[in-house]
């Protein structure tokens, strides 16, 4: 029996010359989802030093249908996922990911990349695998005395949530401040101008979490759909 996405290729081959280019990328899309899960299964596979056949006696999945998963012959269901998932002691979402997919990522201190900008007052720390786009950012800052750093605008939807774990921040947005101590928390729309500033004669440190807006919907309309006509008020 052929898997949805093999019937949905092959309808899309019959129908080839009046094919949306949408249509291409987004099979695209289907085949670099189907090697990664490939990859994941037979990389944690690897590193349990499972063979196919003691997988598929621990997760009650075929040798045949593993081993189709692992080249990406074959699109496994969700069923099928998290009984392997289950197995091999790993949430379904590791088969997605391109990090992390044992479920953690240690990244060591001495080896996370720091930013330094404003001639080495102002200092940042990645907290994140920065492997692919995430939905939040986590970050540590450290910002020298009397130092005035002026933050990035993001997109609309974006907030930003600051904890400050040594000394004092005052955090400006447009014309409002607010004096953080050590302890307090705020947050706060990331699209807005704003800055953070250390009053006191000793290095402040923060942690912040970047929370990404939501990329907003495409709307796709059928390429033969007629066009709505244009309105002539406002």
């Amino acid at each position: 029996m052929q898997s949805p996405l093999a019937l949905v290729r092959e309808r899309a081959h019959d129908n080839h010359e009046a094919a949306h280019p949408h249509d291409e990328a987004r099979a695209s899309e289907f085949d670099a989802l189907e090697r990664r899960v490939g990859v994941n299964l037979a990389r944690l596979r690897a590193e349990r030093q499972l063979s196919l056949d003691a997988l598929a006696r621990a997760s009650g999945v075929s040798r045949a249908m593993l081993a189709q998963i692992e080249s990406a012959r074959s699109v496994p269901s969700i069923k099928v996922l998290c009984k392997v998932a289950a197995a091999l002691k790993v949430s379904v979402a590791a088969f997605l990911r391109q990090h992390a997919v044992n479920g953690f990522e240690h990244l060591p201190a001495d080896r996370t990349a720091r930013v330094v900008t404003s001639n080495g007052r102002y200092w940042t720390r990645a907290l994140h695998p920065d492997a692919e786009p995430a939905a939040a950012e986590f970050h540590e800052l450290r910002i020298a005395p009397l130092h005035t750093e002026p933050g990035t605008r993001r997109a609309p939807g974006t907030t930003v949530n600051l904890v400050v774990s040594v000394g004092t921040i005052e955090v400006s947005v447009h014309d409002r401040r607010q004096l953080l101590a050590t302890g307090d928390a705020i947050v706060f729309d990331a699209d807005q101008p704003h800055s953070l500033r250390n009053p006191g004669d000793t290095e402040a440190r923060a942690f912040r979490v970047t929370v990404n807006a939501e990329t907003p919907p495409r709307w796709e309309v059928p390429h033969d759909a007629p066009l709505a006509p244009a309105h002539s008020g406002a």
